[in-house]
Parts: C-alpha cells; structure tokens; sequence
C-alpha cells in the first residue's frame, strides 16, 4: 500500500449537498492532519460557495473531477451512492485513498468495482458508518465484540423524514427517497451488529407500511437478530434503539455525538490505514458486504 510521510493528508471533496455543507468540509477543514485540497460539485455555484466558506479551490465539470483528484492525496464522498461508486473506482486507480459514505453502492456490481478498484491499486479505504466512528458507540461496539454468548439482537432504526410537514433538508434527497431506510440506515444497524454477532450467515426480509424493511438475520456466532429500518414513518413512532441479549444480560447501544465529530474519526482511521498500511474493519471490503446484505434483503421483500 502507498504510504506517505507524516504531513498534512491532502483529501478532495466530492459533493456540496447538505451532507457535504453540514459534515465532510466542516470536519476536513478543522483537522490538524488534513489539508482540505479543493471542492467538486456539479454545480459551479454550489461549488465556488463551499470551498470559499474553507478557504480551498473549487472544482467543477469532468476536467474538475481529474483536477481534484490530481492535487489529492485522498478523495472523500459526499454524493449519492450510484454516483459515488464509478468515481470512487475511478480515484482509486489513480492511487487516490478513499473515505467513502454508506452505502458504496446500491447495486453489488457497482461496490464490487471500487472494491476491485481499490485492491488494485492497494489504496486505503475506510466507510463512513456514523455508529463504527462515533466517541460512544465505537466504544460500546468494542466492549460488546469482547464478550461472549449473545443469544440475540433487536434493533430498530425508524425516522420520519418523509413525514408531511418536515423541515429537513435531506428529505428532498431523491436516492433516499427511492431507496429508503433500508439503504440509508441499514447499513448503521448492520455495522453495530456485524462486529458484534458476526457476519450474517442467513437473511430474511419482508416489506412493511410505507418504505419499511423488516429483516430477520443469523449470525456467525449463533446469534439471531432482527431490524426493523423506516425513513417513512409518523413523527409520533420516531426511534432508534439497538439492543442486545446473552449470557451476560442486557446491552443497550447509547446515544452518541455529533455527526462531524464522529465523520473526524473516520479521517482519523483513513489516516492511519494510510500511515501503517493496516486495513480499517470497516473498509471498501466490508461496504461491498453491505451492498449484498442490502441488495439480498431488497430482493426478497420486493422492493
């Protein structure tokens, strides 16, 4: 794997949405190990107005992209997930490192790409699932994957994004929309109880109301557990809990932080993987098992 010497982390920005605006620059900007590179947006507004706000260079337009890519040492995702996928196989061949959002990919083929992408050019890769990164649920993960004899597993992850009347700004995301909670938040619950449990030897899914997603897993370990993943539900069923049983009682998953804290500790991981050359558990590899979780799971419930 390409390592560098202990300067700044030269990371590009691909996307200037919400998630981008409110997470990623924030985050890279205000790190003492990155040097924030430049902004590619689609939109050279969007774009110009992001990289102003932290002081760096704003791409645009197809040469953008290779611009971007060539005053980087690493790239980091903040598109959709179908658009993020060809450009990440793409940085990765140019030996760009990369810190990707969940999900890779929606479709197996797609996140089998930037996977292949990756081991070929022997980049490093980390998959920004907020639970693996955040202060207290990082913690929590480590101390349950310790232990021993977990019977079972209930999580549920339900929203109200699509919920008349909200204020979000990620509401009007069109590939959230389409995909719903069982791409956009399954692979938070999956990379809490995969750790845990153990990869998922047997999956079984059906549709709810609205964009619901129940699934029904068995584990590696033995253990079974069932999700319950919503974007759409009422404001009033709004919750997310993950819990676990065993051997040595009751686990509950805390609460945790903000989002740019936990999106610091992803770079965090980034940095180190390209410093050592170690793999990240959660890397490209485990966001391609993910994608065939989620793509199984839709599958199956019809979607």
């Amino acid at each position: 794997m390409t390592t560098l010497p202990a300067t700044p982390l030269r990371i590009g920005l691909v996307g200037t949405g919400p998630w981008a605006r409110n997470t990623q620059a924030p985050a890279l900007a205000a790190h003492p190990g990155v040097a924030l590179s430049g902004v590619w947006g689609r939109r050279p507004e969007a774009a110009n107005a992001l990289a102003a706000a932290h002081s760096t260079t704003a791409y645009t337009g197809e040469d953008g992209i290779d611009e971007l890519f060539a005053a980087s040492d690493a790239i980091a995702f903040a598109v959709p997930p179908d658009i993020q996928a060809p450009l990440a196989a793409r940085a990765a061949a140019t030996g760009r490192h990369l810190l990707l959002d969940k999900p890779v990919a929606t479709t197996v083929a797609g996140a089998r790409e930037v996977a292949r992408a990756a081991e070929e050019s022997g980049v490093a890769s980390v998959v920004f699932c907020t639970l693996r990164f955040a202060a207290e649920t990082s913690a929590w993960i480590a101390e349950q994957a310790a232990l021993e004899g977990w019977f079972t597993a209930r999580a549920e992850w339900i929203g109200a994004l699509f919920a008349p009347g909200t204020t979000s700004e990620y509401a009007a995301s069109p590939w959230r929309r389409e995909k719903g909670g069982l791409w956009d938040v399954g692979p938070h619950v999956l990379s809490v109880l995969i750790p845990v449990l153990g990869d998922v030897t047997h999956l079984t899914a059906a549709r709810g109301p609205s964009d619901t997603t129940h699934l029904i897993l068995r584990h590696t370990s033995g253990a079974s557990s069932t999700v319950t993943l919503a974007l759409g539900a009422p404001v009033g069923a709004v919750g997310t809990e993950i819990e676990l049983k065993g051997e040595q009682g009751v686990a509950t998953l805390p609460r945790w932080g903000d989002a740019v804290g936990s999106f610091r500790a992803a770079v965090d991981a980034l940095i180190h993987s390209v410093r050592t050359g170690e793999p990240h558990p959660c890397d490209v590899r485990f966001g391609l098992r993910l994608t065939e979780l989620l793509a199984e799971a839709e599958r199956q419930a019809g979607v």
